[in-house]
């Protein structure tokens, strides 16, 4: 690929990256959602984590993980063991975090 045909395709993807996230804006009045739609936008975030962050958590190296002694998945039990007693995120994260360091740094898991 030469200079110019890096250039056409990074001003081309400026252009759908703009129209894609301007969807919304364009238009004069509110797109009307079914609600069921509306509903299921409510889980989309939640969705996008969880869609994120468990294949950090139980693969490597692109295979599923072979044993119970890895740091990620102790601590993602104790992560999700803390959210369901507190349900708070600050916590959910210090406590992944505590549990995961020493496993990780101490045992070398």
């Amino acid at each position: 690929m030469d200079s110019t045909e890096a250039i056409v395709t990074i001003l081309g993807l400026g252009v759908i990256t703009l129209l894609a996230r301007s969807f919304f804006l364009l238009p004069q009045r509110e797109l009307p959602l079914p609600p069921i739609v509306r509903r299921a936008l409510k889980y989309a975030p939640l969705a996008a984590l969880v869609a994120i962050i468990v294949p950090e958590v139980v693969m490597t190296r692109g295979a599923l993980i072979p044993t119970w002694a890895d740091a990620r998945l102790i601590a993602a039990l104790a992560a999700a063991g803390w959210f369901a007693w507190r349900r708070g995120i600050l916590g959910t994260i210090a406590v992944g975090m505590l549990v995961f360091l020493p496993l990780r740094l101490g045992l070398g898991w």
